[in-house]
């Protein structure tokens, strides 16, 4: 049974637990460390970090922003601490994006990852994300439309 999983907004109570979130070593390459996205959420303030909290506890980090220029709300910086791998948080914590910006009115869900990274290929496919064809730097874009 996959876990409980919430999205929170980060704030003064949980983010140390936040900041301390990392991957496993094999997954450096493919995400940037939870430190780096919180700052880039608050000095570029257009992404807006949130815990991923699962069964009671700060278990991981994904962050939202808008793109207004085509109606996208971009999901980034999802990054699943490695002490609470393999127990379906992030494939939880996507589920959870969707219900949460699926009535915002705006047109689909984007995000991009490196093409290599078969990991995250195969779950977002799983949940219905489609390649486009797009490309942010030398990340894959994918959406999932509502």
């Amino acid at each position: 049974m996959p876990p409980a999983v919430r999205l929170l907004e980060v704030d003064d109570s949980n983010w140390r637990a936040v900041a301390a979130i990392a991957p496993r070593e094999d997954q450096t390459r493919f995400v940037s460390s939870v430190p780096y996205y919180l700052c880039l959420c608050h000095f570029e303030k257009d992404w807006h970090p949130l815990a991923i909290e699962a069964d009671g506890h700060v278990a991981g980090h994904v962050m939202w922003a808008i793109d207004e220029s085509d109606g996208s709300t971009w999901l980034g910086g999802l990054v699943v601490d490695r002490g609470s791998q393999g127990r379906g948080i992030g494939r939880a914590a996507v589920t959870a994006f969707i219900d949460r910006f699926s009535a915002s009115g705006h047109a689909n869900i984007a995000l991009s990852y490196l093409p290599d990274n078969v990991a995250a290929r195969s779950l977002y496919t799983s949940m219905g994300f489609v390649e486009t064809g797009e490309m942010e730097d030398d990340e894959v874009v994918a959406r999932y439309r509502f």
